[in-house]
């Protein structure tokens, strides 16, 4: 019986994938370089999972499309090349870095220098110092010490 709880806990913690059988190539090569291709597109509705995780319709269509360029002989970087000339570079999970997604490679680097700069600014100054006396107030504290 425990037998039976650990193979059920096993299969519950392993990914469930929704690529199906019937969408696999014949040659394992193929399938592979299709599942690397796919495990890199971002599913457009649910945006968090690749294709390769997704159950979205959607996700099956880009799915099958890749494999149906795969066959046709098309090269990893023209299946891509297509995919995003049809869906944009939202699809990839790591955008190239030109155009506009040049400025999501080049925003965190700008806000690392310009956290660091603001850093060495905030213990550079000096600080203000506190409990300073004014001249009338040192007048007045002298003519009470007097009294």
């Amino acid at each position: 019986m425990r037998a039976l709880a650990l193979c059920m806990m096993l299969l519950a913690a392993s990914p469930a994938l929704a690529v199906q059988p019937d969408e696999m190539l014949a040659d394992p090569a193929l399938e592979a370089r299709a599942r690397a291709i796919s495990h890199d597109l971002r599913c457009p509705v649910c945006q968090g999972e690749s294709i390769d995780d997704s159950n979205a319709p959607i996700s099956r269509d880009l799915r099958l499309l890749v494999r149906e360029r795969l066959v046709a002989g098309d090269s990893d970087a023209e299946v891509v090349d297509f995919i995003v000339a049809r869906y944009g570079e939202f699809v990839l999970f790591n955008p190239r870095p030109s155009g506009s997604g040049l400025i999501l490679w080049l925003a965190g680097p700008a806000m690392l220098i310009a956290g660091g700069a603001l850093a060495f600014a905030m213990t550079r100054r000096k600080p203000k110092a506190e409990g300073e006396l004014t001249d009338e107030e040192k007048a007045r504290l002298a003519q009470l010490m007097k009294e």
